[in-house]
């Protein structure tokens, strides 16, 4: 479990953690580009689980009060511009959930290629959605399914090995 988690991990912070991406100075003729491929198609029923558009809206601006706080994650998010890590964030997690949002920022090696991104970074992050996922009363089993979903794309996250 703990293994599944540290990939999982990977994951999340490769959403957000970067400046970047955050602060939106990601290059432009990125957002063309298709995020990274899934495990598996998610379907609609996920997306319904976490309460689609307005679940998902909740679940961030608690997800980043946490990320703020924690003396871990804080120092990547407090100078980026949190309104658009929000929104970002909703709009790749409603995509990935199987929900009707593309995700059109930045793909996950472009937006965090400037960011001193560790493992310990990655593992404080999902730490921190978990918590944020059991407080909104997100079911274990698809908190696992989204984050089996967002797995994939911490190979091009990490930045510091």
């Amino acid at each position: 479990m703990k293994k599944y988690l540290s990939c999982a991990a990977f994951a999340l912070c490769s959403l957000i953690s970067c400046q970047a991406f955050a602060q939106g100075t990601a290059k432009p003729e990125m957002a063309d580009k298709p995020p990274m491929p899934t495990p598996t198609m998610p379907t609609a029923d996920l997306y319904k689980t976490f309460g689609e558009k307005p679940g998902l809206t909740k679940l961030m601006d608690d997800f980043m009060v946490r990320l703020l706080a924690d003396t871990r994650t804080g120092p990547h998010f407090k100078p980026a511009n949190q309104q658009r890590v929000k929104e970002q964030l909703v709009e790749q997690f409603c995509q990935v959930t199987g929900g009707p949002c593309i995700y059109k920022g930045a793909d996950m090696k472009t937006a965090h290629g400037n960011s001193d991104i560790k493992k310990s970074d990655f593992n404080a992050l999902v730490e921190l959605l978990q918590q944020s996922m059991d407080a909104q009363g997100i079911p274990f089993r698809a908190q696992n399914q989204l984050l089996a979903q967002l797995a994939p794309m911490h190979r091009e996250v990490i930045t510091v090995r």
